[in-house]
Protein backbone atom coordinates (compact mmCIF):
# COMPACT_ATOMS: atom_id res chain seq x y z
CA UNK A 1 0.00 0.00 0.00
CA UNK A 2 1.33 3.37 -1.08
CA UNK A 3 2.08 6.31 2.36
CA UNK A 4 0.47 9.69 0.75
CA UNK A 5 2.36 12.60 2.23
CA UNK A 6 1.01 16.05 2.22
CA UNK A 7 2.12 19.45 3.82
CA UNK A 8 -0.01 20.11 7.30
CA UNK A 9 1.31 23.04 8.77
CA UNK A 10 4.48 25.03 9.31
CA UNK A 11 6.36 25.46 12.80
CA UNK A 12 9.38 27.70 13.53
CA UNK A 13 10.01 28.05 9.68
CA UNK A 14 9.98 24.21 9.16
CA UNK A 15 7.10 22.11 7.07
CA UNK A 16 5.06 20.51 8.96
CA UNK A 17 4.44 17.03 7.08
CA UNK A 18 0.91 14.09 7.12
CA UNK A 19 1.66 10.87 6.63
CA UNK A 20 -1.26 8.93 5.35
CA UNK A 21 -1.54 5.00 6.38
CA UNK A 22 -3.93 2.50 5.33
CA UNK A 23 -3.78 -1.44 5.80
CA UNK A 24 -5.93 -3.72 3.61
CA UNK A 25 -8.25 -4.03 7.02
CA UNK A 26 -9.45 -0.76 6.21
CA UNK A 27 -7.48 0.85 8.79
CA UNK A 28 -6.58 4.15 8.57
CA UNK A 29 -3.97 6.20 10.51
CA UNK A 30 -2.43 9.71 10.05
CA UNK A 31 0.85 10.95 11.57
CA UNK A 32 2.70 14.29 11.29
CA UNK A 33 5.93 15.50 11.67
CA UNK A 34 5.67 17.58 14.44
CA UNK A 35 6.53 15.38 17.71
CA UNK A 36 5.84 12.24 15.25
CA UNK A 37 2.18 12.84 16.56
CA UNK A 38 -0.69 9.87 15.53
CA UNK A 39 -3.55 12.81 14.20
CA UNK A 40 -5.85 10.72 13.56
CA UNK A 41 -6.57 6.83 13.71
CA UNK A 42 -9.61 5.06 12.38
CA UNK A 43 -11.28 1.61 12.88
CA UNK A 44 -13.53 -0.22 10.81
CA UNK A 45 -16.86 -0.58 12.64
CA UNK A 46 -20.34 -1.89 11.63
CA UNK A 47 -21.43 0.93 9.84
CA UNK A 48 -18.45 3.00 8.64
CA UNK A 49 -14.86 3.85 10.37
CA UNK A 50 -14.63 5.28 13.62
CA UNK A 51 -11.90 7.64 15.39
CA UNK A 52 -10.01 6.35 18.16
CA UNK A 53 -7.89 8.70 19.17
CA UNK A 54 -8.32 12.57 20.05
CA UNK A 55 -7.17 15.50 18.46
CA UNK A 56 -7.46 18.14 15.99
CA UNK A 57 -8.05 18.88 12.37
CA UNK A 58 -5.54 21.94 11.92
CA UNK A 59 -1.85 21.82 13.08
CA UNK A 60 -2.13 25.45 14.59
CA UNK A 61 -4.09 23.66 16.84
CA UNK A 62 -1.34 21.61 18.19
CA UNK A 63 0.94 23.99 19.54
CA UNK A 64 -1.61 26.67 21.22
CA UNK A 65 -3.85 23.83 22.27
CA UNK A 66 -2.82 20.10 22.83
CA UNK A 67 -1.73 18.05 26.33
CA UNK A 68 0.73 15.68 23.93
CA UNK A 69 -2.11 14.13 21.58
CA UNK A 70 -0.69 11.32 19.91
CA UNK A 71 2.92 12.50 20.65
CA UNK A 72 5.86 10.85 21.31
CA UNK A 73 7.27 12.76 24.95
CA UNK A 74 10.64 12.98 25.77
CA UNK A 75 13.77 12.89 25.89
CA UNK A 76 13.06 11.27 29.34
CA UNK A 77 9.23 11.29 29.51
CA UNK A 78 6.58 11.42 32.69
CA UNK A 79 8.17 13.33 35.72
CA UNK A 80 11.57 14.14 37.27
CA UNK A 81 11.71 15.65 40.68
CA UNK A 82 13.21 18.97 41.00
CA UNK A 83 14.07 18.61 37.37
CA UNK A 84 17.38 17.44 38.74
CA UNK A 85 20.08 14.36 38.77
CA UNK A 86 23.47 13.19 39.01
CA UNK A 87 25.08 11.23 36.66
CA UNK A 88 29.13 10.14 36.80
CA UNK A 89 29.45 12.83 39.45
CA UNK A 90 28.04 15.91 37.81
CA UNK A 91 24.38 17.11 38.27
CA UNK A 92 22.33 18.29 35.89
CA UNK A 93 19.52 20.85 36.21
CA UNK A 94 17.01 20.72 33.37
CA UNK A 95 14.05 22.39 32.08
CA UNK A 96 11.05 22.92 34.36
CA UNK A 97 7.74 21.78 33.14
CA UNK A 98 5.25 21.57 36.42
CA UNK A 99 6.35 23.83 39.15
CA UNK A 100 9.71 23.01 40.28
CA UNK A 101 9.79 19.41 38.47
CA UNK A 102 10.32 18.28 34.83
CA UNK A 103 7.88 16.48 33.03
CA UNK A 104 7.45 14.94 29.37
CA UNK A 105 11.52 15.92 28.13
CA UNK A 106 10.44 19.91 29.24
CA UNK A 107 8.81 22.68 27.08
CA UNK A 108 10.75 22.24 24.19
CA UNK A 109 11.04 18.33 24.20
CA UNK A 110 11.36 15.97 21.54
CA UNK A 111 7.64 15.96 21.46
CA UNK A 112 7.18 19.39 20.43
CA UNK A 113 9.45 20.18 17.45
CA UNK A 114 9.73 18.74 14.05
CA UNK A 115 11.10 15.88 12.84
CA UNK A 116 12.48 14.59 9.28
CA UNK A 117 9.71 11.93 7.82
CA UNK A 118 10.18 9.80 5.07
CA UNK A 119 7.48 6.95 3.69
CA UNK A 120 7.96 3.45 2.84
CA UNK A 121 5.51 2.27 1.04
CA UNK A 122 7.10 -1.20 0.71
CA UNK A 123 6.52 -1.45 4.70
CA UNK A 124 3.52 0.80 4.51
CA UNK A 125 5.57 2.33 7.16
CA UNK A 126 6.91 5.94 7.85
CA UNK A 127 10.05 6.52 9.91
CA UNK A 128 11.34 10.05 11.09
CA UNK A 129 14.65 11.29 12.91
CA UNK A 130 15.61 13.63 14.88
CA UNK A 131 19.19 14.52 16.34
CA UNK A 132 18.68 15.91 19.59
CA UNK A 133 21.78 18.49 20.31
CA UNK A 134 23.97 18.59 23.77
CA UNK A 135 22.59 20.77 26.44
CA UNK A 136 18.86 20.27 24.86
CA UNK A 137 16.26 21.02 27.57
CA UNK A 138 19.03 20.35 29.87
CA UNK A 139 20.12 17.41 29.31
CA UNK A 140 23.68 15.91 28.39
CA UNK A 141 24.99 14.31 24.52
CA UNK A 142 24.03 14.60 20.98
CA UNK A 143 21.10 11.64 20.36
CA UNK A 144 20.09 10.84 17.35
CA UNK A 145 16.47 9.57 17.57
CA UNK A 146 14.66 7.48 15.38
CA UNK A 147 10.93 6.41 15.46
CA UNK A 148 9.39 4.16 12.86
CA UNK A 149 5.46 4.08 12.40
CA UNK A 150 4.34 0.20 10.29
CA UNK A 151 0.92 -0.91 9.58
CA UNK A 152 -0.19 -4.16 9.55
CA UNK A 153 -4.27 -5.19 9.50
CA UNK A 154 -5.28 -3.40 12.41
CA UNK A 155 -1.89 -3.32 14.32
CA UNK A 156 0.31 -0.38 14.54
CA UNK A 157 3.47 -0.86 15.41
CA UNK A 158 6.13 1.47 17.20
CA UNK A 159 10.26 0.92 17.16
CA UNK A 160 11.93 4.07 18.62
CA UNK A 161 15.88 3.74 18.92
CA UNK A 162 18.02 6.13 19.98
CA UNK A 163 22.04 6.45 19.85
CA UNK A 164 24.10 9.12 22.49
CA UNK A 165 27.88 10.04 22.54
CA UNK A 166 27.89 10.02 25.68
CA UNK A 167 25.48 8.87 29.06
CA UNK A 168 22.26 10.32 29.21
CA UNK A 169 19.19 9.42 30.55
CA UNK A 170 16.11 8.33 27.79
CA UNK A 171 12.59 7.35 28.48
CA UNK A 172 10.61 8.16 25.53
CA UNK A 173 6.90 7.21 25.54
CA UNK A 174 3.45 7.27 23.02
CA UNK A 175 0.99 9.73 24.21
CA UNK A 176 -1.91 8.24 22.32
CA UNK A 177 -5.17 9.36 24.10
CA UNK A 178 -7.51 6.70 23.40
CA UNK A 179 -11.58 6.36 23.30
CA UNK A 180 -12.95 3.64 21.69
CA UNK A 181 -16.38 4.09 22.63
CA UNK A 182 -18.95 7.22 20.91
CA UNK A 183 -19.24 8.89 24.69
CA UNK A 184 -17.66 11.77 25.81
CA UNK A 185 -15.45 9.96 28.55
CA UNK A 186 -13.63 6.58 29.10
CA UNK A 187 -14.91 5.60 32.46
CA UNK A 188 -17.15 2.84 31.34
CA UNK A 189 -14.25 1.14 29.11
CA UNK A 190 -13.08 -2.16 30.78
CA UNK A 191 -9.51 -2.44 31.62
CA UNK A 192 -7.48 -5.29 32.07
CA UNK A 193 -3.63 -4.72 32.67
CA UNK A 194 -1.32 -7.60 34.00
CA UNK A 195 0.73 -5.93 36.73
CA UNK A 196 0.89 -7.17 39.96
CA UNK A 197 2.76 -3.73 41.59
CA UNK A 198 2.47 0.20 41.29
CA UNK A 199 5.28 2.55 42.05
CA UNK A 200 4.01 4.55 45.24
CA UNK A 201 3.43 8.16 44.75
CA UNK A 202 4.29 10.91 46.79
CA UNK A 203 3.25 14.98 45.60
CA UNK A 204 3.19 15.88 42.99
CA UNK A 205 2.57 12.28 41.33
CA UNK A 206 6.28 12.14 41.60
CA UNK A 207 7.26 7.80 42.77
CA UNK A 208 8.46 7.66 46.37
CA UNK A 209 10.69 4.94 45.28
CA UNK A 210 8.43 2.29 46.65
CA UNK A 211 7.38 -0.67 44.70
CA UNK A 212 3.89 -1.83 46.11
CA UNK A 213 1.38 -4.85 45.44
CA UNK A 214 -1.82 -3.52 43.71
CA UNK A 215 -4.18 -5.85 45.61
CA UNK A 216 -6.63 -4.25 47.33
CA UNK A 217 -6.41 -0.90 45.59
CA UNK A 218 -7.62 0.91 42.61
CA UNK A 219 -4.50 -0.02 40.37
CA UNK A 220 -5.71 -3.78 40.65
CA UNK A 221 -6.99 -4.36 36.81
CA UNK A 222 -5.83 -7.54 36.71
CA UNK A 223 -9.12 -9.35 36.07
CA UNK A 224 -10.72 -6.48 34.16
CA UNK A 225 -12.51 -3.53 35.75
CA UNK A 226 -14.01 0.36 34.50
CA UNK A 227 -12.77 3.74 35.86
CA UNK A 228 -15.05 3.78 38.96
CA UNK A 229 -15.56 2.70 42.24
CA UNK A 230 -18.38 0.23 44.01
CA UNK A 231 -19.98 2.81 44.15
CA UNK A 232 -20.25 4.07 40.37
CA UNK A 233 -17.74 7.49 41.50
CA UNK A 234 -15.02 8.17 39.04
CA UNK A 235 -12.11 7.50 39.83
CA UNK A 236 -8.83 9.49 38.37
CA UNK A 237 -5.84 8.26 37.15
CA UNK A 238 -2.29 9.29 36.32
CA UNK A 239 -0.29 6.39 38.01
CA UNK A 240 2.42 3.64 36.62
CA UNK A 241 2.05 0.16 37.16
CA UNK A 242 5.31 -2.22 37.32
CA UNK A 243 5.02 -4.69 34.48
CA UNK A 244 6.03 -8.54 34.91
CA UNK A 245 9.78 -9.06 34.29
CA UNK A 246 8.96 -12.57 33.16
CA UNK A 247 6.06 -12.23 30.26
CA UNK A 248 6.69 -12.60 26.23
CA UNK A 249 6.38 -9.38 23.62
CA UNK A 250 3.46 -11.77 22.49
CA UNK A 251 1.28 -11.66 25.53
CA UNK A 252 -0.43 -8.02 25.64
CA UNK A 253 0.40 -6.47 28.91
CA UNK A 254 -3.14 -3.98 28.58
CA UNK A 255 -6.55 -5.04 26.74
CA UNK A 256 -9.16 -2.48 26.85
CA UNK A 257 -12.78 -3.06 25.59
CA UNK A 258 -14.97 -0.14 24.43
CA UNK A 259 -18.32 0.35 26.26
CA UNK A 260 -20.24 -1.01 23.43
CA UNK A 261 -17.84 -3.74 22.84
CA UNK A 262 -17.70 -2.98 19.12
CA UNK A 263 -13.52 -2.44 19.82
CA UNK A 264 -10.98 -3.68 21.64
CA UNK A 265 -7.84 -2.38 22.19
CA UNK A 266 -4.36 -4.63 22.79
CA UNK A 267 -1.21 -3.19 23.82
CA UNK A 268 2.19 -5.17 23.59
CA UNK A 269 5.42 -3.54 24.91
CA UNK A 270 9.10 -3.97 26.02
CA UNK A 271 9.30 -1.22 28.25
CA UNK A 272 9.24 -2.17 32.59
CA UNK A 273 6.72 0.27 32.91
CA UNK A 274 2.68 1.55 31.86
CA UNK A 275 1.42 4.88 32.91
CA UNK A 276 -2.36 5.10 33.29
CA UNK A 277 -3.54 8.43 32.60
CA UNK A 278 -7.54 9.18 32.47
CA UNK A 279 -7.17 12.41 31.49
CA UNK A 280 -7.44 14.36 35.05
CA UNK A 281 -6.23 17.17 34.26
CA UNK A 282 -6.74 17.74 30.42
CA UNK A 283 -8.60 20.68 29.63
CA UNK A 284 -7.95 21.57 25.71
CA UNK A 285 -9.99 23.59 23.46
CA UNK A 286 -9.47 24.52 19.74
CA UNK A 287 -11.54 23.97 16.62
CA UNK A 288 -15.20 24.29 18.59
CA UNK A 289 -13.58 21.08 20.17
CA UNK A 290 -13.29 20.86 24.05
CA UNK A 291 -11.68 17.64 26.18
CA UNK A 292 -11.64 17.81 29.39
CA UNK A 293 -11.74 15.80 32.56
CA UNK A 294 -11.93 11.75 31.50
CA UNK A 295 -12.06 12.66 27.71
CA UNK A 296 -9.13 9.64 27.01
CA UNK A 297 -7.02 6.91 28.32
CA UNK A 298 -3.36 7.20 27.90
CA UNK A 299 -1.25 3.82 28.21
CA UNK A 300 1.55 5.21 27.92
CA UNK A 301 4.95 2.20 28.17
CA UNK A 302 7.52 3.44 29.43
CA UNK A 303 11.12 3.25 31.78
CA UNK A 304 9.99 4.05 35.63
CA UNK A 305 9.35 7.50 36.18
CA UNK A 306 12.25 9.58 37.58
CA UNK A 307 14.36 6.45 37.39
CA UNK A 308 17.23 9.06 37.12
CA UNK A 309 16.74 9.75 41.20
CA UNK A 310 15.96 5.90 42.36
CA UNK A 311 19.19 3.58 41.46
CA UNK A 312 16.89 0.24 42.57
CA UNK A 313 14.42 1.21 39.07
CA UNK A 314 15.82 -0.38 35.93
CA UNK A 315 18.29 2.33 34.02
CA UNK A 316 17.45 4.86 31.44
CA UNK A 317 20.59 5.78 31.12
CA UNK A 318 22.35 5.14 27.87
CA UNK A 319 25.30 5.58 25.57
CA UNK A 320 27.40 4.79 23.09
CA UNK A 321 27.93 1.22 24.55
CA UNK A 322 24.25 0.73 25.56
CA UNK A 323 21.76 2.37 22.51
CA UNK A 324 18.15 2.74 23.67
CA UNK A 325 15.52 0.51 21.71
CA UNK A 326 11.42 0.47 22.09
CA UNK A 327 9.09 -1.18 20.87
CA UNK A 328 5.66 -0.83 21.34
CA UNK A 329 2.42 -2.45 19.26
CA UNK A 330 -1.08 -1.45 19.67
CA UNK A 331 -3.97 -3.66 18.15
CA UNK A 332 -7.35 -2.39 17.87
CA UNK A 333 -10.23 -4.28 16.15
Amino acid sequence: MSVAVEKFGEFEGKTVEQFKLRSDSGVEVDIISWGVLVRDWRVPVAGGLRSVVLGFEQFDSYPKASPYFGSLAGRVANRIRNATFTLDGKTYTVAKTIGEHALHGGPAGIGRLVWDGEADSTNNAVRFTHVSPDGAMGFPGNVTFTATYTLTGNRLRLDIAARADRRTPINVVQHQYFNLGTGNDVLDHTYRISASAYTELGGPLIPTGAILPVDGTIWDFRDGRTMRDATGTPIDYDGNLVLPTDRKFEDPVAIVTGPDKALTLKLYTDQPGLQVYNSVTTDASAEGKHFGHHCGFCLEDQGLPDSVNHPHFPSIIYGPDRPYSHRVDIEIA
